[in-house]
């Protein structure tokens, strides 16, 4: 069967998708589109995302996915950094930008299908295409396919969202032949998608890691269906209706369908799945520990960044051996762990993890080479997380670097106390980061959200922690929300909790 997307009560074929996406890069070339330039993408997952990602393709331009939860001048310095010839976006999105919509660019409203404006609640008039606005339908409908060969893509452009200062995008050179074929090779050994594959998008395509994931699965003739927005029960719902094989997702989704009623776990088949593979977050070990004794030994994980592609890899064994483990390095991938003089340091010893895929061209920041040679000692890269390798190889992360809290002249990793907290009955998700303090320069606070109808009170939270953790990594202040401020990738925007004691401090570290 030839590959297809559906969403809601709408599917695509892959070849319809193809001529879409043809006849929208005749229409691109009319506007003077030349190889290099970019296609701005201010989508929820849709149809129009793969059919405007794979028209700047044709062209040897970049796809720019934006943060759809970005609005105002957030949005316009991507569009502006980026220099997008072109805008393509929902219509129930376009008021959180449209002020900032740089001159000269054209914008493409796309009317926001049923199943969004369902799974968002939103109203029959936001979803409508405004009086006066070009759509993409007719923008594509008014031009014939593209038949020229095409040129060769530079890959997608993701903007990493740093904690601190302006997003970076992420600028690839285009790929060689040879590194076609190994980040193919990468793609359906760790992603587990290959031709035909039958798969739910459950992660937004903003994100590097959905988005590779979902155009792959799409070129490579697979059955894609995309939800929404992510229902712990309605994912298991689709496996057994739609006989699902390879999902990638982010340990949230885990925390999530284990906490699940027994009898909803029970309810739907799942023998359908073959390969399941997360990242972008830290798992704690119960929850992965948990998911493999109820999915089976076909839970596998890599890690890597935007910047460098999956580098490091395991699959359930190796984590059962290695429990908290990342992984190993994959083919022609290679990690160092590094002092803070670049010197390499002994298995076992925490450092800064550096990296580097060689089947992944090389990359900038756009517009930011400085920023670029920041993160790079002796050809490999960081993305600011620390860890250790043991003496097997594997590969183990603290934390992140930036997000290290130094208390009293002690290195504490909030990465290490949330996955304690994730096991606490009646948490429901948390956040754990550094606090200004006048005697010790930081200390540790925790968010923390309870599960619904459960009472937890400040002292049963340092309590269960005491028993489980060294008292100084105990937080000092514990505050309850309802809900804490995350992206649909599953992460925590840690940034919007920390920055206001920061603030109040006058200092950022």
């Amino acid at each position: 069967m030839s590959g297809s997307i559906t969403s809601g009560a709408r599917t695509i074929s892959q070849q319809e998708v193809g001529l879409r996406a043809a006849r929208a890069a005749s229409g691109l070339k009319a506007m003077g589109f030349e190889p290099g330039n970019a296609v701005a993408i201010f989508l929820r997952n849709d149809f129009p995302f793969f059919e405007a990602s794979f028209a700047s393709a044709l062209l040897g331009g970049y796809a720019v996915p934006v943060n759809w939860h970005l609005k105002g001048d957030e949005a316009g310095y991507i569009f502006r950094d980026c220099d997008a010839k072109v805008i393509v976006t929902h219509a129930d999105l376009l008021p959180q930008f449209e002020h900032d919509i740089p001159s000269g660019v054209r914008v493409l409203v796309v009317p926001t299908p049923a199943e969004i404006q369902h799974a968002y609640g939103l109203s029959d008039a936001a979803c409508k295409v405004p009086a006066g606005r070009e759509t993409w339908d007719d923008f594509v409908a008014a031009h014939q396919p593209w038949t020229q060969p095409p040129q060769t893509p530079p890959n997608t452009m993701i903007y990493t969202s740093g904690t601190t200062g302006r997003p970076k995008g992420v600028r690839r050179q285009p790929m060689t032949p040879e590194q076609v074929e190994g980040v193919t090779r990468q793609t359906m050994a760790i992603f587990g998608i290959g031709p035909g594959i039958k798969s739910v998008v459950t992660g937004p395509m903003y994100h590097s890691a959905p988005n590779f994931y979902a155009l792959h699965g799409a070129r490579l003739g697979g059955q894609l269906w995309l939800q929404p927005r992510f229902d712990a029960e309605e994912l298991l719902q689709w496996i057994e209706k739609y006989k699902i094989e390879s999902l990638h997702m982010v340990p949230i989704m885990f925390v999530r369908l284990l906490k699940l009623p027994e009898e909803v776990k029970k309810k739907y088949d799942l023998s359908s799945l073959k390969h399941v593979v997360h990242a972008a977050a830290p798992c704690p070990p119960e929850i992965k520990r948990g998911m493999i004794e109820w999915w089976g030994p076909i839970i596998v994980e890599y890690y890597g960044a935007t910047e460098s592609g999956a580098v490091v890899f395991n699959d359930s064994n190796d984590w059962l051996e290695n429990p908290g483990t990342v992984g190993k390095p994959h083919e022609r991938c290679e990690v160092r762990i590094l002092d803070v003089n670049g010197k390499e340091v002994p298995n076992g010893e925490i450092g800064e993890v550096y990296m580097r895929n060689r089947f992944f061209p090389e990359f900038t920041y756009n517009k930011a080479d400085a920023k670029r040679r920041e993160i790079e000692r002796n050809g490999l890269i960081t993305a600011g997380d620390v860890g250790y390798v043991n003496e097997r190889g594997f590969l183990f992360l603290c934390d992140r670097s930036k997000d290290m809290i130094i208390s009293g002249g002690v290195n504490i990793y909030p990465a290490e106390i949330e996955s304690v907290l994730h096991t606490m009955p009646g948490v429901q998700d948390c956040a754990v980061f550094g606090i200004p303090d006048d005697e010790y320069g930081e200390s540790v606070a925790a968010v923390v959200e309870k599960r619904p109808g459960m009472n937890v009170t400040v002292e049963d939270v340092r309590t269960y922690l005491r028993e489980r953790i060294a008292a100084y990594k105990v937080p000092r202040l514990v505050e309850f929300q309802r809900d804490l401020p995350r992206e649909d990738s599953g992460k925590i925007f840690k940034r919007k909790l920390r920055d206001p004691h920061w603030e109040k401090a006058g200092r950022r570290i």
